[in-house]
């Protein structure tokens, strides 16, 4: 495999795993399973949303009001393996892979 190719594939799959942790914490902090005046809770979940709100952000002006429910990581992670598989493409088409 080109190391490239290697190297955005594992960026791509570390950030989907800071996504899916985001949304477990925010459903924790929602049920009152993990208090966010907890020290190390509001560590985490500032660490967390500065690495996803980047991107996270944009799409949210262009969703709909759903009524408290947030599908942004949703799209986020289907945007992110759709181009997961278009840049592997590229490069199988290119030889490179």
């Amino acid at each position: 495999m080109n190391p490239f190719l290697w190297l955005i594939l594992t960026i791509i799959n570390i950030y989907f795993w800071i996504i899916l942790a985001t949304v477990i914490l925010s459903w924790l902090v929602a049920f009152n399973v993990v208090n966010r005046s907890n020290p190390y809770v509001r560590q985490i979940g500032q660490a967390l949303e500065r690495l996803t709100e980047p991107l996270l952000r944009p799409i949210r002006r262009f969703l709909p009001d759903l009524g408290g429910i947030d599908i942004s990581p949703i799209i986020l992670l289907i945007a992110m393996q759709f181009f997961g598989m278009l840049v592997t493409r590229i490069f199988i088409n290119l030889g490179w892979a």
